[in-house]
């Protein structure tokens, strides 16, 4: 924060001219202490009074501003001592426009005979005839030497401006419109004009410190700091408030990038990271046996998520991409970075069947494989991959616990059985977690609690679909995130259809059963548990609704 903005927050709204103790309280219910929060509080939205319509031209649909005379003004006393004003205005071009103000008395004094007005609002057909009720409104001639210094009869203003010194002061101008609390007591009018005080009090303290400099604003297509708080609050032209937008928002972004950048740096100063320095032989081994070629966003991602794991603090990566394109090679590659280096590798997935899917491919993959072993004949042995699930048995269970806890086992693929207390790790060197918005910051962390002692585990996190917490997580910095943007060659791309009709539903059935006469599999998937899904469940022919993908 800049040394002028600094200081504007250090003044409280009451030292402004016209809050008082009624305003500072309206203004302290909706959060605004200082005269930069004011400031901060912007419109959310405007009303473009810089053009006028004669009568003769108004349809019914938007908002219009209109300057007419007033021909004349009744006032008509309703029950519940409630009451209607209504003046006919006429401005020569033909028709009248009939405008109505609703409990608000005080009109019948200021729209007397021959008072030249503003009025700004949504026209209506009401019997035959064009009407406005409870429009914004400005005197501009004819009344303002008798309202001079104030309308003697008190009356509030119209809802954006008062009438008197200040009257016509929104005629022909974009007028903003600033978010008002009926609970709190406040206007958006009133919030302007405080706006406007809070403006004049920033100008008279000096240039306002700008900490981009003019080249730098000039190739980013920025306005200057100072000229983006005044045309936020008070547009020159109708993309004023656009330009100014969109400087505020790269300095909140800026400021925020700043502070994450900081957090991260200190995180990484605290943390106990591992530092992989002789892994990659085997990874490099293994990309070697692979039946196919890595594509170049997985080279990328291996070659960043590499530097992520000889650095000396723990790597915390999501790795996104669309189903096929090839995350689990990247995942197991980096698995074994961890292994070749003396660790082990936990690769974490939500559900049983993704689990043995994982731990069958990988056993697959890293067939042949080998690693260094002083106890073994040879001096080698296979990598070892296991399996824990819940439904892993009470022998092969306790076989592979006490591979991980005397370092034999050097992956394991598991659900949240990988979270139990009685599996340990020798030495836990990096996690893999599929599909990570399955499972929570609590049981993440429980795992990376497993790692080696006085070491945190480098962590690689994986999705296909990120929900917006793990966009948050990216944004705050709690995430480095790698797209695997390709597919591999010769992978069958997916292809997404819209059906939007009824009629499209008998189209997709019979797309279902020319798949499974071809020999292929169908699965559907029911976002809600209603009766409809029963027969979604079995389909219209009985096929089988697990399985891979019919393409």
């Amino acid at each position: 924060m800049s040394e002028r903005l600094a200081r504007l927050d250090e003044l409280a709204v009451a030292d402004l001219r016209g809050v008082g103790p009624h305003s500072t309280a309206a203004l302290e219910a909706l959060g605004i202490t200082s005269v930069l929060d004011l400031l901060m509080h912007y419109p959310r939205r405007y009303d473009d009074r810089t053009s006028m319509s004669c009568i003769a031209e108004l349809v019914e649909g938007g908002e219009v501003s209109v300057r007419a005379e007033v021909r004349r003004c009744t006032v008509r006393h309703l029950r519940g001592r409630r009451s209607m004003v209504e003046a006919i205005l006429v401005d020569g071009s033909g028709p009248q426009l009939s405008v109505t103000f609703f409990n608000q008395p005080w009109r019948s004094r200021q729209l007397v005979e021959g008072v030249d007005v503003v009025v700004h609002g949504r026209p209506a057909t009401f019997r035959g005839g064009l009407q406005m009720t409870n429009p914004k409104l400005d005197v501009v001639s004819g009344a303002v030497a008798r309202f001079a210094g104030g309308d003697p009869a008190g009356s509030p203003g119209d809802g954006q401006s008062p009438v008197g010194a200040r009257a016509g002061r929104q005629t022909g101008r974009i007028v903003p419109v600033y978010p008002q609390s009926d609970r709190a007591g406040i206007a958006s009018y009133e919030i302007a004009g405080h706006v406007e005080e809070a403006l004049r009090l920033a100008d008279s303290l000096g240039a306002l410190a700008d900490p981009l400099s003019d080249r730098r604003r000039a190739s980013l297509g920025l306005v200057a700091r100072a000229e983006a708080f005044h045309e936020i609050h008070v547009p020159s032209d109708p993309k004023g408030h656009a330009r100014a937008r969109r400087r505020l928002a790269f300095d909140e972004l800026w400021r925020l990038q700043v502070a994450l950048v900081m957090r991260k740096r200190a995180a990484m100063a605290e943390a106990r990271g591992i530092r992989h320095v002789t892994g990659f032989g085997l990874v490099e081994s293994f990309v070697g046996r692979l039946p196919f070629a890595l594509t170049d966003a997985q080279g990328r991602a291996l070659a960043r998520i590499r530097q992520d794991l000889e650095a000396p603090y723990p790597m915390h990566r999501l790795l996104q991409g669309d189903v096929g394109s090839g995350k689990t090679v990247v995942a197991l590659a980096t698995l074994l970075a961890a292994v070749g280096g003396g660790y082990q590798g936990a690769f974490m997935v939500p559900t049983e069947v993704l689990a043995e899917q994982h731990s069958l491919a990988a056993a697959q993959l890293l067939e042949g494989l080998e690693i260094a072993d002083g106890t073994r004949r040879g001096g080698v042995r296979p990598v070892e991959v296991a399996l824990l699930t819940s439904r892993t048995g009470v022998m092969e269970r306790s076989r592979t616990t006490a591979g991980l806890l005397d370092g034999s086992v050097d992956i394991v693929v598991g659900t949240h059985a990988l979270l139990t207390e009685d599996v340990r790790f020798a030495r836990l060197g990096v996690v893999v977690v599929d599909e990570q918005h399955r499972f929570g910051v609590d049981q993440r962390a429980a795992l990376r609690e497993k790692g080696a002692l006085g070491q945190d585990p480098d962590l690689l996190v994986m999705t296909a679909t990120p929900i917006p917490r793990t966009a948050a997580m990216t944004v705050y910095g709690d995430l480095d995130a790698t797209v695997l943007g390709e597919l591999p060659p010769g992978r069958t791309p997916v292809r997404t259809r819209w059906m939007d009709e009824p009629s499209g539903e008998a189209a997709v059935w019979q797309h279902v059963r020319d798949e499974v006469v071809a020999g292929h599999q169908a699965y559907v998937v029911c976002p809600l548990v209603r009766a409809g899904c029963a027969r979604a469940r079995r389909g219209p022919t009985g096929a089988a609704v697990g399985g891979r993908r019919a393409r």
